[in-house]
């Protein structure tokens, strides 16, 4: 893959293509994660005295409408104060109005989403947006499995391109996790849905020591193994694929849930599996020492998506002791997606993750050992 080590990019002007899709309120940004991830790439190019025009997407806006629900604006400002350097927002596709128009060193495009062209990478608005710059940096993980002009079709189209440091790390890191991990590896999969994640369950479960279920997912393997789950969400049509990875014998499903009539409860029952009534949710598992100990077997740990509905106040309790014994581990541990992320930040310390993903589907993806565009368009061979 090529890296932005391997070119002379000394004063040069710089297309970046950035994942700066973040939650933001009024003109707040409420997550930073993505922002803070982008910085060493943004740094390393300032210190280089490059012009930067960085590119992004927010949210899903209808092409060639600029609408100011999904505009950049809040994102520019914060990204302002972090570097304290003046990012200015600019609406128009030409090299002067990118590079020059503004006193700053670095200009950020608005939403990219919002030009006509991007969605279906076209191969015209992919040529416009590199004959911006002398060198196209790609540094977009949570993006790359979305073949786009900004991140596919410029890269290929641009003379220069590169990965950044935030993708070079990320590539390096899965792959550590999945490609050249030390056993026993450990993965861990929750969410609602066993469709969402079929894919990365069937690789995983072919891989792993252990393979432990959490969320609507488990709901659904619990089901499997003949066990009722009352009212709670599970997916029928997943039932035979879920009792085929019952069958690899590494797969561990709880105990013990916490149900609660509805999600609107103010409490959750602890009960035993096999008590379940016909009117009960399982809305949270329980993470106990059994888990712990598997855990802390681990030499490398996969995880992506939470045990229950931790967001609310009484299911929260799975998720937030599996987060504990996966920080307590000696393991390299590699996390992502969105849910994941969250419950990292409200839980533990960040940093007792080996590695924090900042994807979601391109992280997915790449464990399913899918052929990721970007990926492929900077060289990485698969």
């Amino acid at each position: 893959m090529r890296k932005l080590q391997d070119l002379n990019i000394v004063e040069k002007n710089i297309a970046l293509r950035l994942d700066l899709n973040v939650p933001i309120q009024g003109d707040k940004v409420l997550d930073d994660t993505r922002i803070l991830a982008s910085i060493p790439t943004i740094q390393y190019l300032l210190d280089a005295n490059c012009r930067i025009l960085i590119i992004s997407h927010l949210g899903r806006p209808t092409e060639g409408i600029f609408d100011p629900a999904n505009s950049l604006e809040p994102v520019a400002k914060h990204l302002s104060e972090l570097l304290n350097v003046d990012v200015s927002l600019n609406k128009e596709l030409t090299r002067d109005a990118c590079f020059y128009s503004f006193d700053s060193p670095i200009t950020m495009l608005e939403n990219i989403r919002c030009f006509v062209g991007e969605k279906d990478n076209d191969k015209n608005f992919s040529r416009n947006i590199a004959d911006l710059c002398d060198v196209y940096v790609f540094d977009a993980f949570g993006t790359s499995h979305r073949a786009q002009s900004s991140t596919y079709g410029a890269i290929l189209s641009t003379e220069h391109s590169c990965a950044g440091l935030l993708v070079e790390k990320e590539v390096a890191s899965l792959s550590k996790a999945f490609k050249s991990f030390n056993q026993p590896l450990i993965s861990i999969v929750g969410g609602s849905k066993v469709s969402t994640k079929l894919s990365v369950l069937q690789k995983l479960s072919d891989i792993s020591d252990h393979i432990i279920v959490g969320g609507g997912i488990a709901n659904t393997f619990l089901m499997a193994q003949g066990f009722s789950v009352g009212n709670s969400l599970v997916e029928e049509d997943m039932l035979e694929i879920a009792e085929e990875i019952l069958k690899k014998g590494n797969c561990i499903l709880p105990t013990e849930v916490f149900t609660a009539k509805s999600l609107d409860d103010v409490s959750a029952t602890r009960k035993s599996i096999d008590s379940i009534e016909d009117d009960d949710m399982i809305l949270d598992i329980s993470i106990d020492q059994n888990y712990g100990e598997i855990i802390e077997s681990a030499k490398t740990i996969i995880w992506n998506g939470p045990a229950g509905v931790f967001e609310k106040e009484p299911f929260k309790t799975g998720t937030k002791s599996l987060a504990s014994f996966i920080a307590d581990s000696d393991a390299f541990s590699i996390a992502g997606g969105g849910e994941t992320i969250a419950a990292i930040n409200e839980f533990i310390n960040p940093q007792d993750i080996g590695y924090i993903s900042t994807a979601g589907g391109a992280f997915l993806e790449f464990l399913e050992g899918k052929r990721l565009p970007a990926l492929e368009a900077l060289g990485y061979e698969f």
